[in-house]
């Protein structure tokens, strides 16, 4: 299986229902939010899946993208699409393992906080109020970055989360995007 990115660039999937890429006009919305701020930016992907909006990233210029995902072989599909989409000045990594583990890590390890953070969970999990406090907890977010939480409508979110504050929300049918910024 495939799925296109922004310059009818193709990606591989894993095939069956282990990843949900995010769909078409998911992506192309928030990328038409957030234009005009990839380029140059330290992105971060959270329960990465297929790799697509980290790839998109790539496209648009951003100067570094991580990715954690749980799943081994999804990582090594999107280890292999980022390999193909990245420029020579572009750094980019895949880190396998659990969310909530990783993270503490990961903050331990940066210099600087990300630009932009996209947190696409399982829509049934319970990720999203422990995985939005350890990111305001740990400061993984830029004084003027911003962070998209990609959810089922049906599962409205805080408003504020410890640091973060919800600065905007949209719908696009069965899939509700909800951003936060630094408060």
């Amino acid at each position: 299986m495939s799925l296109r990115i922004y310059g009818n660039r193709q990606l591989k999937t894993l095939p069956g229902q282990e990843t949900r890429p995010t769909a078409a006009r998911v992506r192309e919305a928030l990328f038409n939010i957030w234009q005009g701020s990839i380029a140059e930016c330290r992105w971060l992907d959270l329960c990465t899946g297929t790799g697509a909006m980290g790839a998109e990233a790539l496209c648009r210029d951003a100067a570094l993208v991580i990715g954690i995902e749980q799943s081994g072989r999804a990582c090594h599909i999107i280890q292999q699409n980022w390999q193909r989409v990245a420029q020579p000045h572009q750094l980019f990594q895949v880190i396998r393992g659990d969310v909530m583990q990783r993270l503490p890590d990961l903050a331990t390890q940066l210099n600087h906080p990300f630009d932009r953070i996209y947190f696409d969970p399982p829509y049934a999990s319970e990720l999203y109020q422990p995985v939005l406090e350890t990111i305001a907890r740990c400061h993984l977010l830029a004084p003027r970055g911003e962070l998209a939480v990609e959810h089922s409508p049906d599962r409205p979110l805080p408003k504020l989360i410890e640091s973060l504050e919800c600065c905007r929300q949209k719908s696009y049918g069965n899939t509700a995007l909800t951003f936060y910024c630094v408060c």
